[in-house]
């Protein structure tokens, strides 16, 4: 079975930990709506995260569609080469590159 740990560490800042894939992607979605509720700005670091694939690039994306709706800023640090690699074959790498909020036009 797949593992993962979206670790709040207060601040709106988080970190994920373990597998971001397709056997996750959905649990860590489901974790992350109570965890990202009433925050105004968030941060996520991806070093801890150890196996990764496209499902890991569409939640970042949803993510990132989910705080321009929702009037949040919100931030990767760290993301993985593989997503990198993934997000620039798909042609959405400059997508993950900074910080989105409602007020300001994704790319």
């Amino acid at each position: 079975m797949s593992e993962f740990e979206l670790s709040d560490l207060g601040d709106g800042q988080f970190t994920l930990a373990g597998d971001l894939s397709f056997g996750t992607a959905e649990q860590i979605r489901r974790a992350s709506k109570t965890q990202f509720d009433g925050q105004a700005s968030i941060e996520i670091n991806l070093s801890h995260v150890e196996t990764t694939d496209s499902a890991g690039l569409a939640l970042l994306l949803e993510w990132i569609g989910w705080a321009n709706h929702s009037n949040v800023e919100i931030r990767f640090l760290n993301i993985p080469e593989k997503i990198l690699a993934i997000a620039q074959t798909a042609e959405v790498g400059e997508l993950l590159s900074g910080t989105y909020s409602s007020s300001q036009p994704t790319p």
